[in-house]
C-alpha cells in the first residue's frame, strides 16, 4: 500500500455556493457570446440544438463531472491527481503546458475590448462613428451611408446568370435605374473598395495591423499597457489564495448577467430583432445530415465547458471531500448551456437590427470569433441613442466574462505547480512571489500578440495551441485514465465515498465507451479535414514556418502524454505485472476516503457502546 503523500495544509472554499459561482465565472466566458450564436444560425438554427444538446449529455456533462469530482477526491490539481494512475500523469502536463499557452493569448482579447471601453467614454462620440480620424483612410465610407449603386453581383443575382453581358446591364437599368433611383449607376471598383469606419478602428487604430506574421512591426504601447493593466487584474484576482477568489468571483461570474438582460431588454425594442431571431432560431433539419454541424456542437461543448486545461480540477480540489460535486457539476452545466442560448438571444437582436439599418441580410452582417466583438456589434450600436452608454456597458460585460475565465485558468495552472512543488507554499509570501513571476514571464511573451503583426500571432495560438485536436487528444486519454486504467468500478466506489451514493449509470456508459470513442473519432476526423490556418478577413496564408511553429504549440502539450508514459515505464522497477499495477491501479490511500472510514468506525463503536 503506498502511503499518502503529506503537503501542506491547502486552503477550502469557504461554502459551496464559491465553488459553484467559480465555476460558472470560469466555464462561462467569451466562446458563449462570440461563437455560440453564431454556430446556432450557421448550423441550421434551432435545429443546431439537437446535436448540441446530444454532445452535451455524451461528452459535456460527463466530462465536466468528472474533472471537478476527480479534483475533489484527490485535494490536489491537475498534475497530483494521477497519483491514482500514474501512468497518464502526461495528461496533467500536457494540461498545464496547454493552459500556459492559453492564459498568454487569451488575455490579449480583453486588452482590445479595455481599448474600446476606454475609447467608448473618453471621447466625445465612439470614435468608430465617423471618417474623419487621423487613422482613416479615403475609402472609409459609413456602412449607413448607401452607395447609390447596384453591383454585378446583384445584377447578376437578379438574372440567375454567372456571366454578365450589356444587355442583361441594359435592362437592369431600365426596370430599376427610375424614380428615386434615377441617378443610381453600376457600382465602380471605387465604389466596392470602400471601407467602414468601424473596420478603419479595428484594423488602424486598435489593431495597426501589418501586412502578415512576416511584418511583426513595433509594439502597441496603448495594447501592450491595458495589457499590463488585465495582467494586473487577474494576479490581484487569485494570490491571496481561492479565499479571496471565491469572494471575487460572486462580482465577476454575476455582473456579465445583468449586462446581458439589460442588452436583451434594449435588443428586443429595436427594429428588425425579429429579423435576427428568426436567422438565429428558425430550424434548418436537413443541416442535421451535414458531419460538419455534429462536429461542430462537439467542439464547442469542449470549448465552452472549459475542459481539459486543469481548471476543473483545481476548483474542485478546494471542496470538502463529502461535498455534494456531482448535482454541483450538473447545475454548472445547465447554467452554462442556457447562458449560451440566451446570449444568442442578445446577440441576434442587435444583429437583425443592424441588418435592417443596412439593408443587408442578416448572413451578410453576422460574424464569429473577434469580428463579432470588435465589427458588428460596434457597428450595430451606432444608430441607437446613447451610443457611448451602450458601447460602455457591452464591452464592461466583455471584460468580466473574460477575466474570470482568465484567472480561473491561471488557478489551474498555478493550483497544478504548487500542489506538486508544495515548498512554494511553505515559504512567506511563497505563493504571490511564484504567481508574479509567471504573470511577469506571461506577459512578456504575451507582448507578441499587440504588436502590429500580434493579431496574426493571437490567431497562430487559437488554432494551434489550446484547442481542436490538441485538446481532444488529451481529453481521450483523460477519460481512458478513469475507464479503463483505474476501473469504471472502483471510480464508482470513490464517488460514493464522497456523495454517499453512487451516480447514475449513465455515466458509467459515457465514460467507458460514448466519451472517448467521441473524442476520438472527432480527432481523426478533424485531422483528416485538416487545413492549414488562412485569415480570410485579410487574405493571408501563413507561411510554412508559421505552421512549424504552429504544430510546436500543439505537438508541446500532445507530446508529454506519451513521452511521460513511456519514460516512466522504462524508469519504474520490476516485472512487467508489477509495472502495470504499480502505474496503472496503485494501491493509495486517499486522505477524504480515510477519514470518512474512522468517522464511521467511530459512529459504530459509539452505536455498540450504547
Amino acid at each position: 500500500m503506498v502511503e499518502a503523500t503529506s503537503v501542506a495544509e491547502r486552503e477550502q472554499w469557504s461554502s459551496w455556493a464559491d465553488f459553484i459561482m467559480s465555476c460558472i465565472g470560469y466555464a462561462i466566458g467569451l466562446g458563449n457570446v462570440w461563437r455560440f450564436p453564431y454556430l446556432c444560425y450557421q448550423n441550421g438554427g434551432g435545429a443546431f440544438l439537437i446535436p448540441y444538446c446530444i454532445s452535451l449529455v455524451f461528452c459535456g456533462a460527463p466530462l465536466f463531472i468528472l474533472e471537478t469530482s476527480w479534483g475533489q477526491l484527490m485535494s490536489v490539481g491537475g498534475l497530483g491527481m494521477f497519483k491514482i494512475c500514474p501512468i497518464f500523469k502526461g495528461v496533467g502536463i500536457a494540461a498545464a503546458v496547454m493552459a500556459f499557452w492559453l492564459n498568454i493569448y487569451y488575455i490579449v482579447v480583453l486588452s482590445w475590448a479595455a481599448t474600446y471601453l476606454y475609447n467608448s467614454f473618453t471621447m466625445s462620440d465612439v470614435p468608430w462613428k465617423n471618417c474623419d480620424h487621423a487613422w482613416n483612410t479615403p475609402n472609409c465610407r459609413s456602412e449607413y451611408v448607401k452607395i447609390p449603386c447596384d453591383s454585378n453581383r446583384t445584377i447578376a443575382e437578379f438574372f440567375n446568370v454567372k456571366v454578365l453581358t450589356h444587355d442583361h446591364i441594359h435592362e437592369y437599368k431600365k426596370q430599376f435605374f427610375v424614380g428615386e433611383k434615377m441617378n443610381w449607376t453600376v457600382c465602380s471598383a471605387a465604389d466596392l473598395s470602400v471601407v467602414s469606419p468601424v473596420k478603419e478602428f479595428w484594423n488602424h487604430r486598435v489593431l495597426g495591423i501589418s501586412s502578415g506574421l512576416e511584418n511583426p512591426g513595433g509594439i502597441r504601447w496603448d495594447l501592450a499597457l491595458f495589457l499590463l493593466l488585465v495582467w494586473i487584474i487577474c494576479y490581484l484576482c487569485i494570490f491571496k489564495g481561492v479565499k479571496w477568489t471565491g469572494k471575487v468571483v460572486y462580482i465577476t461570474a454575476s455582473f456579465p448577467y445583468m449586462m446581458l438582460f439589460c442588452l436583451l431588454i434594449r435588443g428586443l425594442t429595436l427594429e428588425g430583432a425579429g429579423v435576427g431571431l428568426e436567422f438565429y432560431l428558425k430550424p434548418d433539419f436537413s443541416k442535421l445530415l451535414e458531419s460538419k454541424v455534429w462536429v461542430d456542437a462537439v467542439t464547442q461543448v469542449f470549448f465552452s465547458y472549459g475542459l481539459g486545461l486543469g481548471a476543473l480540477v483545481a476548483l474542485g480540489s478546494y471542496n470538502k471531500f463529502n461535498n455534494n460535486v456531482y448535482k454541483q457539476a450538473l447545475t454548472v452545466c445547465f447554467v452554462n448551456s442556457g447562458t449560451s442560448v440566451f446570449a444568442g438571444f442578445v446577440i441576434f437582436s442587435f444583429i437583425g437590427f443592424m441588418a435592417t439599418q443596412q439593408e443587408k441580410s442578416v448572413a451578410e452582417v453576422a460574424q464569429a470569433g473577434p469580428g463579432l466583438l470588435f465589427l458588428a456589434y460596434p457597428s450595430g450600436i451606432l444608430q441607437l441613442p446613447y451610443t457611448q452608454f451602450w458601447s460602455c456597458l457591452f464591452f464592461l460585460m466583455v471584460l468580466f466574462l473574460g477575466v474570470d475565465s482568465q484567472f480561473c485558468t491561471m488557478e489551474g495552472f498555478f493550483t497544478a505547480i504548487i500542489d506538486e512543488f508544495p515548498q512554494i507554499r511553505r515559504k512567506k509570501y511563497g505563493r504571490e512571489i511564484f504567481v508574479g513571476v509567471i504573470c511577469v514571464i506571461s506577459y512578456l511573451i504575451g507582448l507578441t500578440t499587440v504588436t502590429e503583426g500580434g493579431f496574426y500571432v493571437f490567431q497562430l495560438f487559437d488554432f494551434y495551441a489550446a484547442s481542436g485536436w490538441a485538446l481532444l487528444w488529451l481529453l481521450f486519454f483523460e477519460c481512458i485514465a478513469i475507464s479503463w486504467s483505474l476501473g469504471i468500478d472502483r471510480w464508482y466506489e470513490h464517488m460514493k465515498s464522497m456523495i454517499g451514493y453512487y451516480p447514475s449509470a449513465w455515466w458509467k456508459f459515457c465514460w467507458v465507451f460514448a466519451t472517448p470513442s467521441v473524442c476520438f473519432g472527432v480527432l481523426l476526423f478533424g485531422l483528416i479535414k485538416y487545413q492549414p490556418l488562412r485569415i480570410d478577413a485579410y487574405n493571408y496564408d501563413y507561411p510554412v514556418w508559421g505552421h512549424i511553429f504552429g504544430w510546436f504549440l500543439s505537438l508541446s502539450s500532445m507530446l508529454c502524454i506519451p513521452g511521460y508514459a513511456i519514460w516512466i515505464w522504462f524508469k519504474t522497477p520490476g516485472t512487467v505485472q508489477e509495472k502495470i499495477k504499480l502505474l496503472c491501479r496503485p494501491d493509495i490511500e486517499i486522505k477524504g476516503a480515510m477519514e470518512n472510514a474512522e468517522n464511521l468506525e467511530l459512529v459504530e463503536d459509539f452505536q455498540n457502546a450504547i
